[in-house]
């Protein structure tokens, strides 16, 4: 399911996001592991173990109230990207606990309440059931989550500088850019919706899943924003938009006139708000908190403009990060020793896997399975 782009995104966003950037999937590298995995080890690296129920436990949580059962081919994608990403996020959790930056029990606790906040804890319990996790597991997949972030705020985003002098030669380059030819209004978004989208990655992890959550999420939010929360903030960790996600509900300059190609409700919200005021829109099923940020005149803008130098030196910042972080999950994963034997398993037998790989895929056909699977190789 992909969410509907609401409002247009900017040609010059960048989608980042660390949790966004395991699902690249880096060549698995490093040393081979020679010693043959039982059938529920799906991985090894650098000699820890991934099981198969750990995929398989992530798999129904993502998969839980899709609209229809996905083919064996669908399944079996997104078990392999599933399980890349268990590869990442072990290589990257013990980078953190060598460098003295993994998640503390009290960081974890502080995230776990975040998820629970607006609901009883029946209802946590119940969305838990539901997905088929425990408490334990939303703990790990935080402990993972928050020490990967911690990881690359240490390793990546404190070491990235952005100059005046690389200011300057970006808005020298694109003064163009900057001459607006009408009004424009400068809008952010977080959207929610009622269905599992298993392509987004906000920081939370946090995905309604029926049109009740998202009316509870929306009000969450929006009580969040009148107690004085950040949006961008928010956005980071709540919005459903895999656009705009990543920063933080920033659409950018939306000209006056394409106002007229929203749905008429956010047209004249947008319209009537004023700068850095937000509203809570109900469009169809979906909720949108709308943000506008503020306001630009026609004509040419000067660099001695805030929010130009300002949206220059995010842009860079942003554009080095979406790069750096990729280079250095790369060589993490290239200087580890990995094995990733269900990749090895659906190559050898043409995707027709022995039968424990899909008997977690609720309504989907059985596979095939291969009349005489091939041993697993040494590697």
């Amino acid at each position: 399911m992909m969410n509907p782009k609401l409002l247009p995104v900017p040609r010059a966003a960048v989608v980042s996001g660390v949790m966004a950037m395991t699902f690249l999937g880096a060549a698995c590298g490093g040393a081979s592991q020679t010693a043959t995995p039982s059938p529920d080890v799906w991985a090894v690296v650098d000699g820890r173990q991934i099981l198969r129920a750990e995929v398989d436990k992530t798999y129904r949580g993502v998969t839980t109230g899709a609209a229809a059962a996905p083919s064996v081919e669908e399944m079996l994608n997104l078990k392999l990207n599933i399980l890349d990403e268990l590869i990442t996020q072990d290589i990257l959790l013990h980078k953190a606990r060598e460098l003295g930056v993994e998640a503390t029990d009290v960081e974890i606790d502080n995230a776990v309440a975040e998820q629970k906040r607006s609901m009883s804890d029946e209802d946590f319990q119940k969305q838990l059931s539901a997905r088929g996790l425990a408490l334990d597991d939303v703990r790990l997949g935080l402990r993972r989550e928050i020490s990967a972030q911690k990881l690359i705020e240490r390793e990546v985003a404190s070491k990235i500088a952005v100059t005046d002098e690389d200011i300057a030669a970006f808005y020298n380059a694109n003064r163009a850019q900057f001459n607006l030819t009408e009004p424009h209004f400068r809008i952010a978004q977080i959207l929610v919706t009622p269905q599992r989208d298993s392509a987004l990655q906000n920081r939370r992890n946090d995905d309604a899943s029926s049109p009740d959550e998202a009316k509870r999420k929306a009000e969450m939010l929006t009580q969040r924003l009148q107690a004085g929360g950040d949006f961008a903030e928010l956005a980071a960790d709540y919005s459903e938009d895999p656009q705009s996600v990543a920063q933080g509900g920033d659409l950018g300059l939306v000209p006056e006139s394409a106002l007229a190609n929203l749905p008429p409700a956010l047209g004249q919200a947008v319209r009537g708000m004023k700068p850095g005021t937000a509203s809570t829109l109900s469009i169809g099923p979906n909720y949108v908190v709308l943000m506008v940020v503020g306001r630009e005149p026609a004509g040419q803008r000067d660099l001695t403009t805030a929010t130009v130098r300002d949206g220059i030196r995010d842009l860079l910042r942003s554009r080095r990060q979406q790069l750096l972080q990729q280079a250095y999950i790369t060589h993490s994963r290239e200087t580890a020793a990995v094995a990733n034997h269900l990749a090895r398993q659906v190559t050898e037998t043409q995707g027709r896997v022995p039968g424990q790989v899909i008997d977690a895929a609720p309504g989907a056909a059985a596979a095939p399975a291969a009349a005489t699977p091939p041993a697993p190789a040494a590697r």
